[in-house]
């Protein structure tokens, strides 16, 4: 199982957050850098693997609603596809 890590701390808004994971999932040139698309492409996960997204205290107060968004995504992914499991830690 591959493991991701997702630092919160080096996210600083939804650019950086979209950047960051365009770069650790490896999305194609076609990911539309929103939440709908992130789920769309989490589903595609082939192989097992494991994301770890660390200081989501952090994420909540530099995005607000958008790091909710953010959670709902990774978790509904992650019920859908079985190669896919998140963990998020404080």
């Amino acid at each position: 199982m591959r493991e991701l890590l997702l630092d919160g701390a080096a996210v600083t808004d939804r650019a950086s957050l979209h950047d960051r994971l365009t770069e650790l999932l490896a999305l194609p040139d076609y990911y539309g850098r929103n939440l709908d698309a992130l789920h769309d492409c989490l589903g595609d996960i082939a192989e097992p693997t494991l994301l770890r997204v660390t200081h989501r205290t952090l994420l909540e107060q530099r995005l607000g609603d958008y790091a909710e968004g953010l959670f709902a995504v990774l978790k509904d992914s992650a019920a859908e596809n079985s190669r896919l499991s998140v963990l998020v830690e404080w």
